[in-house]
């Protein structure tokens, strides 16, 4: 059902949300604070694990993602063990997070989302290509599931899906912080949640990792240039918002406790971290109002 007077608190303004696949737990609690004071804005962009936060907050549903990547309880689990691996070739249980999740478990809700003016962007990183497209959906239910998989594959630990006949990975691998398409989108105000620490910068692939994803991807030479440059790219997407965020044209939010890992399972660890964005959200929320008002 369609929740009352959206369009009376939308800002204008693109939430921009990085991956990271468990450390997107940081970027559930800000949002999850954010939506309890009724802050929505007008376009979000998500990207891999950034995407299942981005639906989530434009369905209006706090509190949806934690419960989707923190739980105790095993049937909910969505990690395969190594047998499971090679057999599914897949690390984590997709099935699981983009159908049972949504349709049982922890429901979505379809109607908020479609309903929406909210604009929201999902990231895919298309493999003949190589390049970031930017993905949306506002009917299919199975298709807009299918782009938040697209957008949270992993490579290596999870398998390549097809949308609309063209397959697609990890939207980090092209575009891990979409900050230009949130400038090309036009709004004056653009806000970016990450999930690293002040100062990050990735390193490059070792020789041996690159020999692998050559290997695993050789059908997808562009893919794999993407997957090799990734760390360049990213680099100078952190210099360009860092010099944005100084000179008041960005408003950001990062980690500044030490980032769970991608792959984190340890429940306490996982609500610390996302404690942490809910606090961190609430104590700067005052500064992102002020920054909205300039």
């Amino acid at each position: 059902m369609r929740k009352e007077s959206e369009e009376m608190n939308m800002e204008k303004a693109t939430m921009v949300l990085e991956g990271g696949a468990t450390r997107g737990v940081f970027t559930s609690g800000a949002l999850d604070y954010l939506m309890e004071r009724d802050f929505y804005t007008s376009h979000v962009i998500g990207v891999s694990a950034g995407s299942c936060n981005g639906v989530d907050y434009v369905s209006r549903q706090p509190g949806r993602t934690k419960d989707c990547m923190i739980h105790k309880e095993k049937e909910y689990s969505y990690y395969y063990g190594f047998a499971k691996f090679i057999k599914e070739k897949s690390l984590l249980d997709m099935d699981m997070v983009f159908e049972r999740y949504p349709k049982e478990i922890f429901p979505f809700d379809f109607d908020t989302y479609f309903a929406s003016e909210m604009e929201c962007e999902i990231v895919t990183t298309n493999c003949i290509t190589g390049e970031a497209e930017y993905m949306t959906e506002r009917k299919d239910e199975d298709r807009l599931m299918k782009l938040c998989r697209a957008s949270s594959s992993m490579p290596l630990i999870s398998p390549i899906v097809n949308v609309d006949g063209v397959p697609y990975l990890d939207g980090g691998l092209a575009d891990s912080i979409p900050i230009r398409r949130a400038m090309e989108i036009g709004n004056e105000k653009i806000i970016v949640i990450l999930t690293r620490n002040p100062g990050y910068r990735k390193k490059m692939p070792s020789k041996a990792a690159v020999k692998v994803y050559r290997r695993a991807y050789r059908n997808y030479p562009k893919l794999v240039k993407s997957i090799v440059r990734r760390n360049v790219v990213y680099n100078r997407t952190m210099e360009m918002l860092e010099r944005l965020e100084e000179e008041g044209k960005i408003f950001v939010l990062r980690p500044l406790i030490p980032t769970v890992s991608r792959l984190e399972k340890d429940y306490d660890v996982l609500m610390h971290f996302y404690e942490h964005g809910y606090r961190l959200m609430k104590r700067e929320y005052d500064a992102l109002q002020k920054y909205m008002e300039q």
